[in-house]
């Protein structure tokens, strides 16, 4: 299974967004320039989260976006979902883990057990644990530029 650059994207801007918010509005111009996302598709992509609940956004100067409730409320399946169309192993199979085809598909159980293995998983990851991550990586590349000079 192949996720989408739209659910690729939507969490690391995400990441970055918690990151980098400290209670504070972050432009999505600064997400833009941090992940290497194109500034449109990323306004795209937050108009979904918007309309999703993931995020608010702030007018004004000082404006951008922070998280409508905090990181270890938001599954990284909850971030996906309110960017993809269905998050599903095959293309046959509907965002539910059924299929049109089930009559004449023998394969069926399989892929739908990946499917709920998939969705599982994700479920169990929040955007605070993979945020704890990307700070233990920041500190480390810190201590590693410092231990080089």
């Amino acid at each position: 299974m192949r996720m989408s650059t739209k659910a690729q994207y939507a969490v690391r801007a995400l990441v970055s967004l918690n990151l980098t918010s400290s209670g504070m509005p972050v432009s999505i111009k600064d997400i833009s320039a941090r992940e290497n996302i194109s500034l449109n598709y990323l306004e795209q992509l937050f108009v979904k989260l918007r309309r999703g609940g993931i995020v608010n956004s702030v007018r004004g100067p000082g404006g951008g976006y922070l998280l409508a409730r905090s990181a270890e409320e938001i599954r990284i399946d909850q971030i996906i979902d309110t960017v993809e169309v269905a998050l599903a192993p095959l293309s046959c199979m509907n965002s539910d883990g059924s299929c049109g085809c089930e009559m004449e598909c023998t394969t069926q159980s399989v892929w739908q057990g990946l499917g709920n293995q998939i969705r599982n998983f994700l479920a169990s990851v929040t955007l605070e644990d993979l945020t704890r991550d990307g700070r233990r990586q920041l500190e480390s590349r810190a201590i590693s530029s410092y231990s080089n000079i």
